[in-house]
């Protein structure tokens, strides 16, 4: 039997997907360096975010994991391991691992809080005095992918908790005094259709990169796009082992760029060239900066290369800057137009 149909779900091919370049890039670089802080996407309805979210998901190479473990925990890096294995591990004794697939964590839009972040059995706490924690969804999606749809529709509460724990990468649940902390560090991605109400300033700044996408209009690539998905639903299996190739080449540029990341060098002029056009366009606070910064040495090393360029910063400064602009309502332009046309000015059109 061959090795792809022993999928219990086939999920349609990352590298099948035709367009949608910006949504694309910007996942591919949060799975690269998850410290950009995740990305949004908006966009009309029926254009693929689920679906190319899923895909990377199923891309990505599998994580070592402890062996019945709650939360995922790696067994030698002490930010992505759970209080418990760090004292095993300070004590000597030795954890089995296996290999398991990047986890995929959908949060639906009726979750409560106990669902997120985990509960913590406050009767048996007491009583007994064992500290019972049942984990939440941040505890499954430890060094994983967390995908919120229709982001703009949660909860306000909720979503400072997921941005809070995306970001610190740690998950703090507290009842009664009794006080429990896991490891929480995942890529967060958002989606979300604009007609259905935007989020909060305050919390689209907290969102690494944005991505804008639209409905195709070229009639042929809408035609090709639909056979694609024909293909697919026909014979899943066929599709997946004619973009075997693609995928694995995808997958080891990833793991090379993930690798090379840390040895990834941005110059001095450029660095003070993204902090001059976040200061043109009136970005409040550093995070633009930081995020750009971060996204340029990611794409950078999914090139295969050591050095930023300005080409790179290019490549990546729209995404991360125009979610972060002020919303002017006798605005006519577009804020991605706005930062192209500062970082023309900056960098040079070329």
């Amino acid at each position: 039997m061959n090795k792809v149909q022993n999928q219990t779900r086939p999920v349609f091919p990352f590298t099948a997907i035709i367009g949608q370049e910006e949504m694309k890039l910007s996942l591919i670089l949060n799975v690269i360096d998850p410290k950009i802080g995740g990305v949004m996407i908006m966009g009309d309805r029926g254009t693929g975010k689920s679906t190319t979210i899923r895909a990377i998901a199923d891309l990505l190479p599998e994580i070592e994991v402890v062996i019945d473990d709650l939360f995922n925990s790696h067994i030698s890096d002490y930010d992505l391991m759970s209080d418990f294995i760090k004292d095993q591990i300070e004590q000597g004794i030795t954890m089995n691992t296996q290999l398991v697939k990047v986890p995929m964590i959908d949060l639906p839009l009726g979750a409560t809080e106990d669902r997120l972040c985990g509960t913590i059995d406050i009767e048996k706490a007491l009583n007994e005095g064992i500290k019972t924690f049942e984990p939440g969804l941040l505890a499954k999606a430890n060094r994983g992918i967390l995908y919120v749809d229709e982001v703009n529709l949660l909860d306000d509460h909720l979503v400072d908790i997921l941005l809070d724990s995306s970001a610190s990468g740690w998950n703090t649940v507290e009842r009664e005094g009794i006080s429990v902390r896991h490891p929480a560090r995942f890529v967060l991605v958002g989606s979300g259709n604009p007609e259905e109400g935007e989020l909060r300033p305050q919390l689209l700044d907290r969102f690494g990169m944005h991505a804008e996408i639209r409905t195709v209009k070229d009639p042929s690539l809408r035609v090709q796009i639909v056979e694609q998905r024909s293909d697919f639903d026909k014979d899943p299996y066929s599709c997946i082992i004619k973009f075997q190739d693609k995928q694995k080449e995808l997958k080891s540029n990833i793991i090379l760029a993930q690798n090379i990341l840390s040895n990834v060098k941005i110059d001095y002029d450029l660095r003070v060239k993204i902090s001059e056009i976040c200061s043109t366009l009136n970005v409040d606070g550093l995070r633009g900066d930081i995020v750009t910064n971060r996204a340029a040495k990611a794409f950078a090393a999914y090139q295969g290369k050591d050095e930023v360029t300005i080409q790179d910063i290019k490549q990546v400064i729209t995404l991360c800057l125009r979610h972060r602009l002020r919303k002017d309502p006798l605005d006519t332009m577009d804020s991605g137009s706005k930062v192209n046309q500062v970082v023309n000015n900056v960098l040079g059109d070329d």
